[in-house]
């Protein structure tokens, strides 16, 4: 092999295949779609995920069980030694203090406190859900625990709306 043989071939803008332009170009009469058949005439397009007749890969794999992914609560987490960080003593702690300071970000239905770290300050903090060991930080630093209320969600509120 060669140095000048190792891009030989390699076309950085290839023209496009001409086909159906008659006998003279190797891609006239069946224009590249052989003869009969669904594949030959116009207007044929496969369904998603057909595979030439085999069972298709989404037909082939084991489907069991429950997802709850589309379903489940969104919940954003922070650990009470960040709290201790970004807060003074004596400030109020909600959701949208956190959203503004940039310690929350993406969407999210609940808030919960976590107990990682150590709080030295007496902080009012509101959120969704706190963890035992959070719970107990908070307070033994001379902190106040607010839980707001959990999120609606939409079969509870279809339900109250038929209930009126």
């Amino acid at each position: 092999m060669n140095l000048n043989d190792v891009n030989r071939g390699i076309v950085p803008h290839k023209k496009r295949k001409r086909i159906g332009r008659g006998p003279g170009s190797g891609h006239g009469k069946t224009a590249g779609r052989g003869h009969k058949g669904a594949r030959s005439r116009s207007g044929w397009k496969a369904k998603l995920g057909f595979e030439g007749g085999q069972i298709p890969l989404i037909r082939r794999i084991p489907k069991r069980g429950f997802n709850n992914k589309r379903f489940a609560t969104q919940v954003a987490a922070i650990n009470v030694g960040v709290l201790d960080q970004e807060f003074s003593p004596g400030e109020e702690v909600t959701p949208e203090v956190l959203r503004s300071r940039g310690l929350l970000k993406g969407a999210f239905q609940e808030l919960k406190i976590l107990g990682d770290g150590e709080v030295s300050k007496n902080l009012r903090i509101s959120a969704h859900r706190f963890s035992r060991q959070a719970r107990e930080k908070i307070e033994k630093a001379g902190g106040q625990v607010v839980i707001l209320p959990g999120h609606a969600t939409v079969a509870q509120d279809s339900k109250t709306d038929a209930k009126h």
